[in-house]
């Protein structure tokens, strides 16, 4: 049996290697079943704890863990790329804030908060970007699509669950997108009424 320290190093070294987060069963398959999921969850705790203060991170997301840059820092690190982070327009925010709050919706539905219509332009640069998929189809004429956002989508704002998603201001900021103020996207989370005047766009 190997000690915790030895688990810890080997956790570190895949995470490490890895360009994708990499969940639970993945990192099981490192010992051959020699460790319980258990004793891997509290030793990637203890490996989390033991990267504190430094200028990466071992983050638990949606799709799993992975290392990466802390905040702090990153705006360092996208000075080394040559291109710049896509900036997306106010209507494909507005789209994707939509989606992520009052998921699962169809095109209807966002266009109905919107106020106009949704171009498949829009929907395809969301799936494109891997941050939106379909998920099934209302039982309505026509069946529409329904539209929800991806473990991607999560991985890509750090978090692990809808339920961490901040204020859509933060999001935009997040994404480094154009800032989409709440008022004017007409949008709410899912347990709340929209708005009753939606802006077209």
């Amino acid at each position: 049996m190997r000690s915790p320290s030895e688990v810890k190093k080997i956790l570190e070294a895949a995470l490490l290697a890895s360009p994708e987060p990499l969940d639970l069963t993945e990192l099981k398959r490192l010992f051959q079943g020699e460790i319980s999921v258990d004793t891997l969850r509290n030793l990637l705790a203890e490996l989390a704890e033991d990267w504190k203060g430094r200028a990466v991170e071992l983050a638990h997301l949606a799709s799993g863990w992975r290392f990466q840059t802390t905040a702090e820092f990153r705006p360092f690190i996208e000075r080394m790329g040559e291109e710049k982070p896509p900036r997306y327009s106010r209507a494909v925010m507005e789209t994707l804030a939509i989606i992520a709050y009052r998921q699962p919706v169809t095109r209807g539905d966002i266009e109905n908060i919107r106020g106009v219509v949704v171009s498949t332009q829009i929907v395809q640069t969301l799936e494109n970007r891997g941050w939106i998929d379909v998920v099934g189809y209302r039982e309505t004429p026509g069946r529409p699509a329904l539209y929800a956002t991806t473990r991607k989508f999560l991985d890509d704002l750090g978090l692990r669950s809808l339920e961490e998603l901040p204020p859509l201001e933060e999001i935009a900021q997040t994404l480094s997108l154009e800032s989409v103020p709440t008022a004017e996207a007409g949008v709410r989370p899912a347990n709340t009424e929209p708005s009753a005047e939606s802006e077209a766009a």
